[in-house]
């Protein structure tokens, strides 16, 4: 039920926010403009004959947003992903060891599954900086896929990149990006996964990313 309550206060802020920020008496300056993206590293992860492999990380997720104005740019994100290993390992703590021994690997999986919030600033051209939060709930899974216990964290993330537009009406997009993360509140954890994630930073810097979209 708190979780229901986070959800519904973030869609509320998001309309709060988007508010405050419109133009008072502007709204017909703005043209109602919306896009939807999505980041091409979950492309791969839409191939349904390897959805249940261990290594599998079942990502999938949406941006739905509204130019404000010609700076700013608020937008929903909902995501849902698997892991099955601590998030916080990136490629310099020699992840492809980690991969060959499994070692890291949790005593199972745990979903991440949120509705979150952003902002996006445009700065020069098509330079941009984004921030996004994502509230999330937590499920723990075992080996069979049956559930062991739920939690909630709360996933930020901090974006650099460059808008491209594409076509002649410029209807289609791409925004290769540079982005960092960290999470907080991360509670529930079952203690073999508490284990693992204790092992790790609770941050992620630099991960490379790009995004396709389409305006509307």
């Amino acid at each position: 039920m708190k979780y229901l309550i986070l959800i519904v206060f973030t869609l509320a802020s998001f309309s709060a926010f988007a508010q405050e920020i419109s133009p008072l008496g502007k709204e017909t300056d703005v043209a109602q403009k919306y896009s939807v993206s999505l980041p091409v590293i979950i492309l791969p992860q839409l191939a349904m004959d390897s959805w249940n492999d261990r290594m599998h990380t079942q990502h999938i997720e949406f941006h739905i947003k509204r130019n404000v104005d010609d700076k700013n740019i608020i937008g929903l994100k909902l995501a849902t992903w698997r892991l099955f290993q601590p998030m916080g390992i990136v490629w310099w703590d020699g992840l492809l060891d980690k991969l060959d021994t499994k070692s890291e690997f949790y005593p199972g999986y745990v979903r991440h599954t949120g509705i979150g919030m952003s902002y996006q600033r445009m700065l020069w051209k098509g330079l941009f900086t984004s921030v996004e939060v994502l509230p999330q709930y937590k499920t723990y899974l075992d080996l069979d896929n049956n559930k062991i216990a739920n939690g909630f964290k709360l996933y930020n993330s901090f974006h650099l990149g460059y808008h491209i537009s594409l076509g002649k009406k410029k209807r289609f997009f791409i925004e290769p990006q540079v982005h960092s993360q960290f999470w907080v509140f991360d509670t529930n954890t079952p203690d073999e996964f508490k284990a693992l994630d204790d092992k790790w930073r609770n941050y992620f810097l630099f991960e490379p990313n790009i995004y396709v979209g389409i305006n509307f």
